[in-house]
């Protein structure tokens, strides 16, 4: 049996994974508050497969064929606050997230602020999800032509008076956040939301992706170099095993 054929054909694998992986960072480098994914590598022993057939099971690691094992994350390392001006625009300084209503009764949670109202004035994100105070109740501002004035603890003002306050979360793990379109999570149950009891919420601000788009084009030259050389060592082992068997034959 030709291990390496199967060594790299299970590489190719792993570098689609990777492609994927990357292709998303790109497409998504411009989403508010997107968190980049990630990839790593390490090996693993292919079960029973041996170089030597006759090695016993406790042969040496070295004696093994390994193959590439490929482990998704997110990087939740914040991406920068740019400013843009608009009364409705929040980032948040440190940890947390805001949490938003999905039109199920959901709630999801998100770092990008970028906020405008419906028609009854509700504030709702740039997806039309509600957003939620720390109450957990909807926002509803008084009027879109009065200014609106967002402190550092997240309550928002017109007119000088309170219409509520923006609601910040934190999780003590972050293992139980699931990815969803839009640069949003939900929680899967493993770990609940609590509130940030000092938040820093700054106005006109919006977070950008944390996603290097120079490393990530990097990244693509990369797999294409290394998935350019493993289809070379298939192409090899493909035309050494016809030449044996041409012989044979």
């Amino acid at each position: 049996m030709n291990i390496g054929l199967y060594q790299s054909a299970s590489a190719l694998s792993a570098l689609e994974q990777w492609q994927d992986v990357v292709a998303q960072n790109i497409t998504s480098g411009q989403v508010s508050g997107f968190r980049k994914r990630t990839v790593e590598f390490s090996t693993q022993p292919a079960g029973g497969w041996q170089l030597d057939p006759k090695a016993s099971a406790n042969a040496d690691l070295s004696q093994q064929a390994l193959f590439p094992k490929v482990t998704n994350g997110i990087s939740f390392t914040p991406g920068e606050n740019q400013p843009t001006g608009r009364d409705l625009d929040l980032a948040i300084q440190g940890d947390g997230y805001f949490q938003v209503q999905r039109p199920d009764g959901s709630k999801a949670y998100t770092r990008s602020g970028q906020f405008t109202t419906r028609a009854d004035h509700t504030l709702i994100d740039s997806a039309g999800d509600t957003v939620l105070s720390d109450s957990g109740s909807p926002i509803v501002l008084q009027s879109d032509t009065v200014k609106v004035t967002v402190n550092p603890d997240g309550s928002v003002l017109q007119n000088g008076g309170p219409v509520g306050r923006v609601g910040v979360v934190n999780f003590s793990d972050t293992s139980g956040l699931t990815p969803i379109a839009g640069g949003m999570f939900v929680s899967s149950g493993a770990s609940q939301a609590q509130p940030v009891a000092k938040p820093s919420v700054m106005q006109g601000f919006l977070e950008s992706s944390n996603v290097a788009p120079l490393k990530e084009m990097v990244n693509l030259v990369l797999i294409s170099r290394a998935y350019d050389a493993n289809q070379r060592v298939i192409t090899n082992a493909d035309d050494q095993m016809q030449k044996e068997l041409d012989a044979l034959g």
